[in-house]
């Protein structure tokens, strides 16, 4: 939960794209990130893998105008419209991008090359048929918002009862992690994303930091299978209102246009 999707960054990106705040240059850079390289394979017209600034393109040209986030797991097809094919290679990936205005979609494959220690990871987004319906169980950014500020303090008062302390050199660790970043002033969205949904999408990232460091913190005053079971219990709905919100910031862009407002 706290490491950004890659589809959110297609998505964000891509929307950003397709609303001219961004060059297909910068666009595929900010896609790419860290890893190594991105391709995408199945693109209609295409015998073989592409890149991604000609992919984003051609699908631009196929009739996509938005990009939503589907972040599916198992029991939750959360973003999802079908058919069966896309929904189980995107439940297997945890998420997938999924086109608005034309019945495409983008799920990731993740490889890791190299020796240890100089570890390269390789995407190939795989573009198949989607079923162009409402997606599956996402909020509104209003309701996504007040789902997080419950969320929140219930998790905090049911983890501080079950004495779950998120302590120790690898909670600290990703903590410093998570201000470094913050620090660093990186957009949390692409240009030209809603304020509200950059806020969501940052309370979302921050109750994931929670979550994270509950489940790995060390078992605290749970020593028991029970209370290890309690603590599943208490961090399950939250992890699932963090996730809504995380599509809902993400899809904001396609949202906007739906009601007729823009970017």
């Amino acid at each position: 939960m706290l490491s950004e999707p890659r589809s959110g960054r297609l998505a964000a990106w891509g929307n950003a794209l397709l609303a001219g705040a961004v060059s297909p240059d910068d666009a595929a850079q900010a896609i790419v990130g860290e890893d190594a390289a991105h391709r995408v394979v199945g693109l209609p017209g295409e015998a073989g893998p592409v890149g991604l600034t000609l992919a984003l393109g051609r699908l631009r040209r196929l009739g996509v105008t938005g990009w939503r986030v589907a972040l599916p797991a198992p029991g939750h097809p959360l973003g999802l419209s079908g058919p069966p094919e896309f929904n189980a290679r995107a439940l297997d990936a945890a998420e997938a991008a999924v086109g608005f205005g034309a019945p495409y979609g983008l799920v990731p494959e993740v490889s890791e090359a190299g020796p240890a220690g100089d570890v390269h990871v390789e995407v190939v987004w795989r573009c198949l048929a989607v079923r162009e319906a409402p997606p599956a169980d996402v909020p509104s950014l209003g309701e996504a918002e007040r789902e997080l500020a419950e969320a929140l303090r219930e998790a905090t008062a049911a983890l501080t009862r079950l004495d779950v302390a998120a302590s120790g050199p690898a909670a600290e660790a990703a903590r410093d992690a998570y201000r470094a970043r913050s620090e660093a002033g990186g957009e949390v969205l692409a240009p030209g994303y809603p304020p509200r949904a950059v806020r969501v999408l940052e309370l979302a990232r921050r109750i994931g930091l929670l979550v994270e460091l509950a489940y790995g913190g060390g078992h605290g005053g749970a020593v028991t299978s029970s209370e290890i079971a309690a603590r599943g219990a208490a961090l399950a709905p939250v992890e699932r209102v963090a996730r809504r919100a995380q599509v809902a910031a993400y899809n904001a862009y396609v949202e906007e246009r739906e009601r007729g407002r823009g970017f």
